[in-house]
């Protein structure tokens, strides 16, 4: 794949909130997950943690848990990413806090592009309520939902929605 091939394939993903009730085989899961394990970490600490979750009745509760957003209960499966605190923190101290959300937000990206990938949708999802979310996964009090990836068959497709001009984003040597 040249740069431009890639360029391309990132354009062409597009969060979808509509899906088909057809979970990923457990070969397309396993590759999604295996994908993530890749991903860059701090310290190479891998301060993630991922619930598959496929239960309708805790799909339900995660979308009531997510301001009752119906993809969250309408995907096959959401993936709910977390951080490690405690083992981002066994090295990094306060920091490691720091650490592990960004460790999770990377495997997350990863998951999601994997998925892409595979010509599944995916949607990732932040706004919920994070101690409804523990409650619902049964979450150790060391670890911090970050975001819930639904992924299935799309309904629908969507492209790439309008972008800020990466001047926006950019600055060279100083802001």
């Amino acid at each position: 794949m040249d740069s431009s091939d890639f360029l391309e394939f990132v354009s062409t993903r597009s969060s979808i909130r509509s899906y088909r009730d057809e979970p990923p085989d457990e070969q397309a899961l396993a590759y999604i997950l295996s994908c993530a394990s890749t991903a860059p970490s701090m310290g190479n600490l891998e301060s993630w943690d991922v619930v598959v979750v496929s239960d309708p009745e805790r799909r339900a509760a995660l979308a009531e848990a997510a301001l009752d957003q119906p993809h969250i209960r309408e995907a096959p499966v959401v993936l709910a990413v977390s951080a490690n605190y405690v083992r981002a923190m066994s090295r990094y101290g306060d920091r490691g806090i720091l650490y592990a959300l960004c460790d999770a937000s990377i495997a997350c990206t990863y998951m999601m592009l994997a998925a892409h990938a595979l010509g599944l949708a995916s949607c990732w999802t932040g706004a919920f309520d994070d101690e409804d979310v523990r409650t619902v996964l049964e979450l150790p009090p060391h670890i911090r939902p970050v975001c819930l990836l639904a992924i299935g068959p799309g309904e629908q497709t969507s492209g790439m929605t309008p972008r800020l001009p990466i001047e926006e984003h950019v600055h060279v040597e100083a802001w």
